[in-house]
């Protein structure tokens, strides 16, 4: 016995926008709600014309069919015709001389016993067609009027739509709109299934951007028309035009509709860069239309403005939200619609994590979700349907957050501290005190807690919890002595997935094409779970071929009907607040091969053989090919003969079984595990007649450059018997096995030399060329060595000769240098400070023709040798500059005389607080006594603290002053104190002082000694190079210099110098030449000294 319970619920079907009422529950066996196969399509017909409604409906029992509309009924004959054509079985109902109030929403209801369906399409009804333009200009002087009378031109229109096919409009809008939004468009024209399209749209975008490249350099970011809240529609596109003077033509269903500039005109381009915006403000019913833009003869952008007459029943209203929250806007239209535009601002809002958009299945009413408020979002909102709009605001309120302050009162103890913890996972609280004899009580919420294990150990005090669940959240509290400490215990529960559940959705799931793929993930945490599938990083959303289940613990994901390109990675993400977890596994969809691939390439054409060779197929079907089946025609016959089967591993074959001077045909099907491919057909092979040429030999490049290569070739030297009537000259592009025929429109003859044009900057190709005599084309010769299309290669150089090699930078200045330099291609530019990498706050900015290096603010340590290095492929060039940040020295410090040798004055000072901040430091003394009162300079180029200064005059006072020099400048002076000797009174000749009978003179010989020893240095290539070093010594020690034991004192290459025992060197110029041990060498009688050092050149320039 079957029972019954009647009632009427709403269910969903199969097919978008139909609404489903089932009367029945549950359904006897073989019984089903009426539903549609095809639900009727929106139409659009002339006025005066004929539209028509095609419906498939299905159910069990054969459901009836009645049709109607909103403003009116569906009853006069003479308009009305409901007919069923019984072949296709389809219900129709056609309006015969449609007029502009026959516009309207019409339905379709279909019911049984167990239940009725109902589906809407819109009627919209063109009136009249616009042939004439009249624009107005009215001269400033109000004096006369001029009437501009322009024909407006025509688009080539779109072949009408046939019974059964798909709607060329619909393709149109494909080409101009991104992936993601196929579905809704399809869906608007009553397409459900769009993937079977695929195929035929990305061949016909390709020829679109073929035709595209021919005026478009570049075109992407193409925007649909929408309108935005202040009631304007706006579409347009980012594109870089070949030709700044091409014509941009904007067409309204296939009539050119004029446009201006400024925001008075209607529609308006806006251009900024290469943004190009249309608008249109003041929008009317009769603004709808089908939109193109045309650059000359491109289509670039095609979109639908459509202005369905509609109304808001219900308007969003003002939302409050608390931070974190979700909000709800909410409308209710008139007349149903597949979706409406919702607004933040003057931005639209897409279906994804932020905003949940949904339809109702009448269509009517509408939602939009604001996900995890932030106080961001408060703002305003709008519903725009058509050109219709309704607004209301979002205000989030942030969260009151009660901060416990927790007075740690425990002497010289721990407190407690916060702890998160995941259920499931064991835990713990632990508090020390400061005394082990004291005892404590623990609460949860203020009350004592149970149920758990309180552990003592001396000072210590924990609390364990082995198994966490929610309700162990709490604020704990451990009191002792009337002291206590607080902290709270969260729980968190963030998605979990079993390993054994994980491992078996992380294998591949291996199906044959037509069958359903099939994924189940178990899961666990705490609620709201957010669950996303992905298909090579795109989300799957539910559809005709997308089926997802989801409940509080699974998700399953079945993708219907798998096809070879449905191969991919497919992933799981589950989240909620307290974490996200993915799992990723692969669909492997195994299927019968894609046909041999050609060309095909006779390897033997003798009197009694034909053998020949093939590509194995583009697609193996995602298993090995086991084996190739051949097919034989003789030419001039009907008669397909089968000759086997060959192995899969080797694709050739040798027919051996010919008769001499007959031609052939061959089919080569490929076999894998999965079936048969269809066949690749070979051209007619003769036995044993044709002579073909040799093939020539390699091409030679004569020159390249970025839109053309040259080429020259020699003929073969086996011509096949017969003259050469021509030659076929092929190319490569770098990267891939595609041999491409240049000569496209017949051989080259009469010619061993082509430039070829039709190359891409910066691409390297191959080429290749075979001989034509009348027997056909021979073989092609070796590839040609790769050429890059481009211009001539230059080596880098630089290209101001004026550069320099040493900058003085006073610290806290700008350092900026340019290095202009010339290379092709463009070279890599490197810059280095003491071969290293620069310091991030150096700024390094290149370009074509040069590189700039900019220190905003320069400091000491910015000091260096800064390497710049400009490289290609064809060589590299380097320059090194040193630059100097430093500052005006400070004065040395106090100066001390000394007098050792009568006519003598040593001067000792100490260091300036620079010169260990500057290597290139140095001092300088000046004199000035009181007979001249000039000050003379009398040392300078000093490394040291320490000079003597000769010829001191008994009688005289003297003043000394020592300054600090660097590469910015000279310090103030450090004057010394006031030096002078009393002039002796002249002895008489004649007279003979007993004093000096018994003196004896003194001996003052002493060997020769360093008091300033040479030191190591270290000087960068380019610059000059200063040694010294201070000797004595009695008699007059001999000083001779030497590098790598060579004597220098004949060398004009070196300047030296011998003052008053101060000993220099001076390297003008240093090159690499002068690396090695520098010594010196003093001598007098009594003995011998040596002081050595090494100097070591630091960078290479060569510019």
């Amino acid at each position: 016995s079957w029972s019954k319970k009647i009632l009427g619920f709403n269910k969903r079907s199969r097919v978008p926008g139909v609404m489903i009422t089932q009367f029945v529950d549950p359904l006897p066996a073989g019984k089903s709600t009426p539903d549609f196969a095809r639900k009727p399509m929106n139409v659009t017909a002339q006025e005066g014309k004929k539209a028509v409604f095609k419906a498939m409906v299905s159910g069990e029992p054969t459901p009836t069919v009645t049709w109607g509309r909103n403003k009116d009924k569906v009853e006069d004959p003479q308009t009305y015709k409901i007919k069923y054509d019984e072949r296709v079985r389809e219900h129709i109902l056609e309006i015969h001389n449609v007029k502009p109030d026959h516009a309207d929403t019409y339905k379709c209801f279909v019911a049984n016993e167990y239940g009725k369906a109902v589906s809407t399409a819109t009627l919209t009804v063109l009136t009249g067609e616009i042939i004439y333009e009249k624009l107005f200009k009215k001269h400033k002087s109000d004096e006369f009027s001029v009437f501009v009378i322009a024909v407006v031109t025509r688009k080539k229109q779109l072949p009408p739509k046939k019974e059964g096919e798909i709607d060329p409009k619909l393709w149109e809008l494909l080409l101009s709109a991104p992936k993601k939004d196929y579905e809704k468009i399809c869906l608007d024209f009553g397409v459900t299934d769009f993937r079977w399209m695929l195929k035929r749209l990305n061949q016909m975008k390709k020829e679109r951007e073929e035709e595209q490249a021919k005026v478009v350099e570049n075109l992407d970011n193409v925007k649909q028309i929408e309108v935005k809240p202040n009631g304007r529609a706006e579409f347009g596109f980012d594109m870089k035009l070949l030709d700044p003077n091409s014509a941009i033509h904007l067409y309204k269903d296939g009539t050119m509709v004029p446009y201006g500039h400024d925001e008075n005109s209607k529609p308006c381009l806006k251009k900024e860069g290469t943004k190009y915006v249309f608008t249109m403000k003041d929008l009317q019913p009769e603004d709808a239309g089908f939109y193109q833009v045309d650059v000359e003869d491109a289509n670039v952008l095609t979109t639908d403005f459509q202005v369905p007459d509609v109304e808001f029943t219900t308007k969003i209203k003002d939302v409050k939200a608390v931070e974190s929250e979700d909000a709800i806007f909410e409308c209710v239209l008139s007349t149903p619609l597949n979706r409406i535009t919702w607004s933040k601002s003057d931005s639209s809002l897409e279906h994804g994590h932020k905003y949940e958009i949904t339809v109702s299945e009448d269509k009517l009413t509408h939602t939009l979700r604001v996900k995890d408020c932030g106080i961001d979002d408060t703002g305003a909102y709008y519903a725009i349907a058509g050109i219709i709009s309704s607004s209301a605001s979002l205000t989030v309120e942030g969260r009151t957050l009660f901060v416990f302050i927790l007075k740690r009162v425990l002497i010289n103890g721990i407190g407690l501290s916060d702890t998160v913890a995941n259920v499931g996972e064991r835990t713990e609280l632990s508090c020390k005190l400061s005394s082990n004899a004291s005892e404590g009580c623990w609460y949860k919420n203020r009350k004592l807690v149970d149920g758990v294990t309180i552990i003592k150990d001396g000072a210590c005090h924990r609390l364990i919890i082995d198994c966490c669940n929610k309700d162990d959240a709490a604020v704990y509290r451990f009191e002792a002595e009337g002291r206590k400490s607080e902290a709270t215990l969260n729980v968190e529960d963030p998605p979990n997935i079993d390993p054994d559940a994980l491992g078996k959705f992380t294998k591949p799931v291996i199906i044959k094409a037509g069958e359903n793929a099939e994924w189940k993930m178990p899961f666990s945490g705490g609620a709201p779970m957010t669950i996303q599938w992905y298909k090579d990083d795109e989300e799957l959303l539910p559809g005709l071929n997308v089926k997802i289940d989801t409940s509080d613990t699974e998700s399953q994901l079945r993708l219907m009907k798998c096809q070879r390109k449905d191969c991919g990675e497919v992933k799981i993400k589950i989240k909620n607040e307290y974490g996200t977890l993915q799992a990723i596994s692969k669909l492997i969809v195994l299927d019968k091969p894609t046909p041999p691939q050609g060309p095909v390439d006779i390897m033997e054409s003798a009197v009694t053989s034909v053998e020949f060779k093939w590509k194995p197929p583009k697609d193996s079907g995602g298993c090995p090919i086991t084996n190739y089946i051949i097919e034989r025609q003789q030419v001039g016959r009907n008669k397909w003969s089968n000759l086997g089967e060959i192995p899969g591993s080797n694709p050739s074959y040798k027919d051996s079984d010919v008769d001499p001077g007959r031609r052939y045909c061959y089919r080569i099907r490929a076999k894998n595990a999965e079936g048969v491919s269809d066949y690749l057909q070979t051209e007619d092979i003769a036995a044993g007649v044709l002579r073909y040429p040799g093939a020539p030999a390699a091409p030679k490049v004569v020159s390249a450059f970025k839109d053309r290569i040259n080429l020259s070739w020699c003929p073969p030297c086996d011509t096949g018997g017969t003259k050469i009537v021509g030659y076929n000259l092929e190319k490569n592009k770098k990267g891939t096995n595609y041999w491409s025929l240049i000569n496209q429109n017949g051989p080259i003859e009469n010619l061993c030399d082509y430039a070829v044009k039709d190359v891409f900057e910066g691409a390297a190709y191959e080429f290749r060329v075979s001989a034509i005599n009348l027997s056909g084309a021979g073989d092609p010769s070796i590839p040609c060595d790769t050429v890059i299309a481009r211009d001539p290669m230059i080596k880098p150089k630089f290209t101001d000769r004026k550069m320099k090699t040493f900058v003085v930078v006073k610290s806290g200045n700008t350092v900026r240098l340019n290095i202009n330099f010339e290379a092709s291609p463009l070279p890599e530019i490197s810059w280095l400070k003491d071969g290293i990498p620069v310091p991030k706050h150096v700024t390094i900015t290149n370009y074509d023709k040069g590189s700039q290096l900019l220190i905003p603010t320069s400091e000491r340590s910015d000091s260096g040798i800064y390497t710049i290095t400009v490289k290609n492929m064809v060589g590299q060039e380097s320059f090194n500059i040193e630059i100097r940040v430093t500052d005006d020295p400070r004065p040395p410090g106090t100066v001390e005389l000394y007098q050792n040798i009568p006519g003598t004055v040593t001067l000792c000072w100490a260091s300036s607080p620079d010169e260990k901040r500057d290597d290139r430091l140095h001092y300088m003394v000046s004199k000035r006594d009181s007979f001249k009162r000039t000050w003379r300079t009398v040392a300078d180029n000093l490394f040291n603290n320490k000079f003597t200064v000769v010829n001191i005059l008994p009688g005289r006072e003297y003043y000394f002053r020592v300054f600090a020099k660097n590469d910015m400048g000279m310090s103030p002076p450090s004057e010394s104190p006031v030096f002078g000797t009393k002039k002796e009174k002249a002895i008489n000749s004649n007279r003979v002082n007993p004093n000096t009978l018994s003196i004896k003179s003194l001996d003052f010989e002493v060997p020769p000694s360093f008091i300033v020893t040479l030191k190591r240095r270290t000087a960068p290539q380019g610059y000059e190079c200063y040694m010294s070093c201070a000797v004595r010594g009695n008699p007059t020690p001999r000083v001779t210099w030497y590098r790598n034991n060579i004597s220098l004192n004949t060398n004009t290459n070196y300047h030296i110098t011998n003052v008053c025992g101060v000993c220099s060197l001076l390297i003008l110029r240093v090159g690499p030449r002068d690396n090695g041990e520098y010594k010196v060498a003093i001598d007098n009688k009594l003995g011998r000294a040596e002081s050595s050092m090494s100097l070591n050149v630091r960078g290479n320039n060569n510019f």
